[in-house]
């Protein structure tokens, strides 16, 4: 059996109240059981054949291995099977729906894929001399024009690898331009109590101390909060519109207008562009700096720390201080700026990489762009927003929305008051998805929300499956107001590992692995 940290068995089989009886192998059906790959066995063989080595061991000049180098010998058939089985136990989008809120974990389609894989995209390496990868220069000035003309923005930084890369872009161009400006003492930015984590953590890196701005009962900016708090010291305020509630932030012109008023930047965290792409321009709205995560707006790969891609547009007045290197098209092709202070980038404040951006992620995002066309954008964000508002049709009459007057954007955000008295917490609720077969939405997140259950369906979801997820949360939200407990307290019953101490797992991860040693016998 195997356990952990506080003794709670983690194999499924092991449970007392297991639906099934234990299986001989460990393996569920044709869901395999998998060790470790330290667990597996082949210490003493390799699973491929090497030729004699054409000279002597001591031509390594010192560095010939002295001891074990550690890992099993596997076959390929072991490796690719050991491989397979560990990605069962993972959720994915290629399965089924995920959930997660304010993350856009949506549909990558394989034409993308196929278009990154192209010859010129895929096997080009940053070093080459300019004039070899001229089709490479062009497509990023592509995908430079188009971020600029959905966004109304006058230039764009390619380099930043993620959202809150990008945001350090941003923040860094705003404090060069203050700093630029004789302006330097402005040391504060203003952040709502729901951004999110990652824009008071970016502030703060840059050097800025962040104060707080309320929230309203309806979830937006209190306006009136926001101009009590502006003033000389203020250099930037950080919002996300839509939010992270949910909600469109109604008076985002004059929450501008303000900003600007008290000599400050407003920089949007462009997150869920995917709400408003085609519909609405953020360069209109007053932004003057705001990164696009190109895996939530225009569908190229998700997490996995990385690669990414976080380009931030920029407006007029902070188009001088972008970073190199950025693309110039003269006579002779498509060309790049490398270093601050040259001809054309005199006031640019550095690198934020050593190189020029992630070429798949610009691929990926500019097929989708291509194959999607003006009116597919626009139906992006059309179709983002209306599945959200199902979602949160469906379910209001089981579970509690947590700002239930109007429409929401592109998630639905709903609280834990609907749980009150069935003991059974949002954490529960979560555990008990994932033996329906879902992977849960993000849960506690926003913190302004009590026991928060944040759900984005994303626009790539079709109705029948929205259906078949609303059913099974329907049915959950019954089978708690009913007093079903132990079906909450003790799930997941059918995942590949029982619940965990999360605390624990977070505080103290096991990460190294140490071979179980063998109980000495009595007579040693």
């Amino acid at each position: 059996m195997s356990m952990n940290t506080v003794g709670r068995p983690t194999r499924p089989e092991s449970a007392a109240n297991d639906t099934a009886h234990a299986t001989l192998t460990g393996a569920r059906g044709l869901l395999q059981d998998e060790a470790l790959i330290f667990e597996l066995g082949g210490w003493d063989k390799t699973g491929v054949d090497l030729p004699e080595a054409s000279a002597p061991s001591d031509a390594l000049d010192g560095l010939l291995r002295t001891a074990p180098i550690g890992l099993p010998g596997l076959s390929e058939p072991e490796t690719v099977r050991h491989y397979v089985r560990l990605s069962q136990k993972n959720h994915a989008i290629d399965l089924a729906l995920y959930p997660l809120g304010s993350c856009t974990m949506k549909h990558n389609p394989r034409l993308n894929e196929k278009m990154a894989r192209l010859p010129g995209f895929s096997d080009i390496h940053p070093l080459q001399p300019q004039s070899t990868v001229q089709g490479a220069l062009q497509l990023m000035d592509r995908l430079a024009h188009w971020l600029k003309t959905l966004t109304g923005m006058p230039a764009v930084a390619l380099t930043p690898k993620a959202g809150a890369h990008g945001e350090m872009c941003g923040m860094l161009a705003i404090r060069s331009a203050h700093e630029a400006a004789g302006q330097g003492h402005r040391k504060t930015v203003l952040a709502p109590t729901s951004a999110h984590g990652t824009n008071p953590a970016t502030a703060a890196f840059v050097g800025y101390t962040v104060v707080e701005i309320a929230q309203t009962a309806d979830g937006r900016v209190d306006m009136a909060d926001l101009e009590s708090k502006l003033g000389d010291h203020v250099a930037a305020i950080m919002v996300t519109n839509p939010n992270t509630c949910g909600l469109f932030e109604r008076d985002i012109v004059e929450i501008a207008r303000l900003t600007h008023a008290a000599g400050a930047y407003f920089y949007c965290d462009g997150a869920n562009f995917n709400a408003i792409v085609g519909r609405v321009r953020p360069g209109d709205l007053g932004v003057d700096a705001m990164h696009i995560n190109l895996h939530k707006t225009f569908s190229t790969p998700h997490g996995g720390g990385g690669p990414g891609a976080g380009p931030v547009v920029l407006s007029e007045a902070l188009a001088p201080f972008a970073p190199t290197p950025w693309l110039v098209h003269g006579e002779d092709g498509f060309a790049l700026v490398e270093h601050a202070g040259e001809a054309g980038a005199e006031t640019a404040f550095g690198r934020m990489s050593a190189f020029h951006g992630q070429m798949g992620m610009y691929t990926r995002a500019y097929a989708y762009m291509l194959s999607h066309g003006a009116d597919g954008l626009r139906q992006v964000a059309e179709d983002a927003v209306l599945n959200a508002n199902y979602l949160k049709a469906r379910l209001s009459g089981a579970m509690s929305p947590a700002f239930p007057e109007g429409p929401c954007m592109h998630e639905a955000l709903f609280d834990d008051s609907w749980l009150e008295g069935t003991g059974v917490t949002t954490l529960d609720f979560a555990k008990a998805m994932i033996d329906e077969g879902f992977h849960p939405m993000t849960m506690y997140f926003p913190l302004v929300v009590h026991g928060a259950m944040l759900i984005e369906p994303t626009e790539t979801e079709s109705k029948q499956e929205l259906d078949r997820f609303v059913a099974a949360l329907l049915a959950l939200a019954e089978a708690a107001k009913a007093g079903d407990v132990e079906r909450f307290k003790g799930a997941p019953f059918h995942a590949p590992l029982r619940r965990l101490d999360e605390t624990q797992a977070a505080r103290k991860p096991r990460l190294k692995w140490k071979p179980v040693a063998a109980a000495p016998l009595a007579a040693e």
